[in-house]
């Protein structure tokens, strides 16, 4: 089988992580797939500034800082809190005019149009806050052993929550592009909101599920990457959306 044509894969983080948590891939993957982790302020390389709490601010940030990357062959992924920021660049890369990626692919998160913001606990309450991290399972064993690392991620996380919690669906017209969504069958997600994101969908559509929780994207980290691998290169093989937005 041919190789695709290679393609970046830029990767949103989920709340209060930072973007290098992706970068474990980079040897896992195919060499096509270049992975470009999308940092955000106040978290890894960017510790020294300050966060930002604001959905719309947080997606034009990105859309500005990393315009050079989002040119020629590219897709967004992200995960949680990173699949709805995903969805927002994209949103505003169409009412921009500017390129499209030539993928959506989104995991373990709610179609935008299903959002809850009631299931999140309060941004300021630390032990909510814990109790979430401790029932996700993402977060390392060292991290809550540590109290200058659990204020740092705390204080991430209580930021991503106020970013996720200012977002406010707007009934977008489906996005011109194959949206791929992944999901776990004992994440605390609801299917439906889950198979909602087909709506969200102006291009081919997929929903592939894996054994864990929330954080099945390492529970089941080679399952998952195979998925990921060849749902990337389904994309590139497509090429039925438009390459530019369409306003």
């Amino acid at each position: 089988m041919a190789v695709p044509a290679r393609v970046s894969l830029l990767c949103l983080p989920c709340a209060g992580a930072s973007a290098m948590m992706y970068l474990r891939w980079r040897p896992l993957l195919p060499r096509w797939i270049e992975i470009v982790p999308v940092e955000l302020p106040g978290r890894g390389m960017r510790m020294g500034e300050c966060f930002v709490e604001s959905f719309d601010a947080q997606v034009a940030r990105i859309c500005a800082e990393r315009a050079d990357a989002m040119q020629g062959s590219f897709m967004l992924f992200g995960h949680s809190m990173g699949a709805l920021l995903a969805y927002g660049v994209a949103q505003r890369l169409r009412a921009l005019g500017r390129p499209l990626p030539r993928a959506l692919l989104a995991s373990g998160s709610s179609a935008p149009s299903q959002r809850d913001p009631g299931r999140l606990p309060g941004a300021h309450d630390d032990a909510a806050l814990t109790a979430e991290l401790r029932k996700q399972g993402g977060t390392p064993e060292e991290v809550f052993a540590s109290a200058e690392l659990m204020r740092i991620t705390l204080d991430t996380l209580g930021a991503d929550y106020r970013v996720c919690r200012s977002f406010a669906y707007a009934a977008d017209a489906p996005l011109p592009m194959p949206l791929h969504v992944f999901a776990g069958r004992r994440d605390d997600i609801d299917a439906l909101r889950m198979e909602a994101w087909s709506a969200h969908a102006g291009d081919a559509f997929t929903l592939d599920w894996f054994d864990g929780g929330h954080f099945f994207i390492r529970q089941r980290e080679a399952a998952f990457l195979d998925a990921l691998t060849r749902r990337v290169g389904q994309a590139m093989a497509g090429g039925r959306h438009a390459p530019h937005a369409v306003a």
